[in-house]
């Protein structure tokens, strides 16, 4: 008999590549057909610089799909957060490393893909891809030295993400401090391609005349926001007009005006999980978020309870155990 292929062996120990194995190929072929099929001219086009990119590329056919925070990485089939399935480091340096071993499953894992989507890339901080580029090139320079002098060791990556929107916190940081953490001020961002998608797609979904005119106006207010181009000329600072009705105009609760307008007849519907589901208020800060939170819990009707959680280690039971 002959001998067993040592990757597809390999491959069926490790956890992490059967995994990403495991999918109804069916139902993803007649997913893809039917997206195929829909998408417009832009999208057709990134989708073709993509597959082409990946050309002959010796993956195993895998596609791992990652986001920068855990509600986007819910969003994306087989999502995980970009900390979660390359262990970014939490505190960054420019030398940082991810905790990815050259003989680790994750390794493995990495050596098989063909490409990886990452999406929210707007709001991280450099040093986490430049992380990801130095853990690349050394897993992937094992058996291909070449691999080393290549950016993420040629594997190819999708970034999703829009520079319009929230860029990476810098603690009291200005606006050129921001600005220099972001992805675009990396090293990294010489080697990217730029792939831009202007038609807007939700015109496309209202049927109604008048919901796609209105649609149409904020979106192209939001759009002009995001690129300077209202308030006049400016060198960060401008003000801008805001349209009547999206503001709140309760100068003396603005918090409670905003509550019930996102949630009405609160009390009418605490029992109904999709009336929760399908409501959220998003906020830059984490005092209003907490001022938000305090002013809907005390909507509830009952005792208030507080219930603490410990990361201490009980020193009880070594006592005891010692003993």
């Amino acid at each position: 008999m002959p001998y067993p292929d040592f990757d597809c062996v390999s491959s069926s120990n490790n956890r992490l590549i059967a995994e990403e194995l495991s999918y109804d190929i069916t139902s993803l072929q007649n997913e893809f057909q039917t997206l195929i099929d829909s998408l417009t001219n832009e999208q057709r086009g990134v989708f073709e610089d993509v597959m082409e990119a990946i050309g002959d590329n010796k993956g195993g056919q895998i596609v791992l799909t990652v986001a920068s925070s855990g509600i986007a990485s819910l969003l994306l089939t087989g999502g995980r957060t970009t900390h979660s399935r390359f262990g970014i480091p939490l505190n960054l340096t420019e030398n940082s490393i991810c905790s990815i071993n050259r003989d680790s499953d994750a390794s493995k894992l990495l050596k098989q893909t063909s490409l990886i989507i990452w999406n929210e890339v707007s709001m991280v901080h450099k040093h986490a891809f430049e992380a990801l580029d130095h853990t690349l090139r050394d897993v992937l320079s094992f058996g291909n030295v070449s691999n080393s002098h290549i950016t993420f060791g040629g594997k190819v990556i999708v970034f999703g993400g829009d520079f319009r929107q929230i860029l990476p916190v810098v603690p009291n940081g200005s606006r050129q401090e921001t600005v220099n953490v972001s992805l675009s001020s990396s090293y990294i961002w010489t080697n990217c391609k730029v792939l831009k998608l202007t038609k807007k797609m939700r015109l496309t979904v209202e049927k109604d005349p008048s919901e796609i005119q209105q649609t149409r106006l904020f979106v192209n207010w939001l759009l002009d926001t995001g690129e300077g181009n209202v308030g006049g000329s400016n060198d960060g600072d401008a003000v801008i007009r805001i349209p009547e009705d999206i503001l709140i105009t309760h100068s003396f609760d603005p918090i409670g005006s905003l509550i019930e307008y996102v949630y009405p007849s609160f009390l009418d519907n605490l029992n109904d999980p999709k009336y929760f589901e399908e409501r959220s208020i998003l906020t830059l800060k984490h005092e209003v978020v907490q001022e938000i939170n305090d002013s809907l819990l005390s909507l509830f009707p009952g005792e208030e309870k507080e219930y603490l959680s410990s990361d201490s280690v009980c020193q009880t039971e070594f006592i005891s155990q010692s003993v």
